[in-house]
């Protein structure tokens, strides 16, 4: 599942809400999907009128069920939780008694039941002490920023930890003419793919689908083998594509 910049730069409140206001454009945006509700506009729902900011919540529970629910369903590189840590969770939730959900469990039992409750109590308390140290951590570091991952990116691991001024290197390393000119060669190394794939999938206007054929035209322009390229584009996860190859775009 991907995820915005819009819901990783949110606040904890704005993350359990499910939505942002965006004061620049005077919309409310669901952090969840990037559905986006004009303020000053009323938006029809059955036989009511909306406002943009209620708009946005009916929106989340219509589409989403609830932020918790899609929270919940995040990958586990995001959440850290098993399935079974999730559907205790969503017993929780539901407000289930320990009892009633020893029940439900294989193997089960309310004592249990009640020792996970206790768990995930403290490692919420954890969770709060280690974002305050990294936001701390944040205001103080003096440390290169690294480069922006981009939404649609998989495999998402130490081949990202790249640095601004590694990512200026790597590009005038292997756009010898510039940025905006053809690629040298194309890199082995796993975090010099990224930053050549990061650059060259911005080629593309990301409103937009292509044919093959116009995929193909770009990317001969910036290096001879464009198949190679384009197979890691997409195995990357920077561009998707429809199952016959008849149209590509860039992943947002």
């Amino acid at each position: 599942m991907e995820l915005s910049k819009l819901f990783w730069n949110a606040s904890l409140a704005e993350m359990k809400r499910g939505y942002v206001a965006d004061l620049a454009t005077e919309e409310f945006v669901c952090i969840l999907c990037g559905e986006r509700f004009t303020q000053g506009r009323i938006y029809p729902k059955g036989d009511l009128w909306l406002d943009a900011e209620r708009a946005v919540r009916t929106h989340i529970a219509d589409e989403h069920s609830s932020t918790f629910a899609f929270l919940l369903e995040l990958d586990k590189k995001y959440t850290g939780l098993t399935e079974h840590q999730k559907n205790l969770l969503t017993c929780f939730y539901q407000n289930f008694s320990d009892k009633e959900i020893a029940a439900k469990m294989e193997n089960g039992n309310t004592s249990t039941i009640r020792n996970q409750r206790f768990s995930f109590r403290e490692k919420a308390k954890q969770a709060k002490v280690f974002l305050a140290i990294m936001e701390l951590l944040e205001e103080r570091s003096k440390a290169e920023p690294f480069i922006e991952i981009p939404r649609g990116a998989t495999m998402v691991d130490e081949r990202f930890a790249i640095t601004e001024p590694e990512s200026r290197s790597i590009l005038e390393t292997y756009f010898k003419e510039g940025p905006d000119g053809p690629l040298h060669s194309f890199p082995k190394k796993e975090k010099r793919k990224v930053v050549i794939l990061k650059h060259l999938v911005q080629r593309f206007d990301p409103k937009r689908k292509y044919t093959e054929k116009e995929v193909n035209q770009l990317l001969k322009a910036a290096y001879d083998d464009y198949v190679t390229v384009r197979r890691y584009l997409i195995e990357y996860g920077f561009m998707d594509r429809h199952a016959d190859g008849s149209l590509y775009w860039v992943k947002d």
